[in-house]
C-alpha cells in the first residue's frame, strides 16, 4: 500500500468532517489539486510551509483509494508530487494524527510515517 500525507490545520479538517469531503486548503484551491507529499517528502513539505505553526494534523490516505484524480507531476528538484484533481473522500483517510512541534521547534512524525 501506498501511503499519502496531508499536513492542515485542525480546524480545516474539523470543516472536512461536517462537509463530508475535502476540497483542500487555501494554496490546494488556488492551483486546482490537492497537495500531498509521501513519506520521504513530507518532513521537508512541513519545514518549508508549515514551519513553526502549531494544531496541524497528519492526514495518512491510501493512494489505491483515490483513483484516477491522483497524479503524479514533477515539483521540488523534480521529485514526482502527488496531486488529487478533485475532492478527499474522508473514507481515504486511514489515520489521522496530531503533527506536534519537537522541541527544536521542527515537526516530529516519530512514528506517523508507517
Amino acid at each position: 500500500m501506498t501511503l499519502l500525507f496531508k499536513i492542515l490545520p485542525a480546524p480545516l479538517w474539523r470543516a472536512a468532517q461536517e462537509a463530508d469531503s475535502f476540497r483542500g486548503a487555501g494554496v490546494d484551491l488556488a492551483d486546482g489539486y490537492i497537495h500531498f507529499s509521501t513519506a520521504a517528502q513530507v518532513a521537508e513539505t512541513a519545514r518549508r510551509h508549515f514551519a513553526g505553526q502549531r494544531d496541524l494534523l497528519l492526514v495518512a490516505v491510501d493512494a489505491a483509494m483515490l483513483g484516477d484524480a491522483l497524479r503524479w507531476e514533477p515539483s521540488r528538484g523534480g521529485d514526482l508530487f502527488p496531486h488529487l484533481y478533485g475532492a478527499l473522500p474522508l473514507d481515504a483517510a486511514l489515520r489521522v494524527d496530531p503533527l506536534p512541534l519537537g522541541a527544536d521547534g521542527a515537526h516530529d512524525f516519530s512514528g506517523l510515517l508507517t
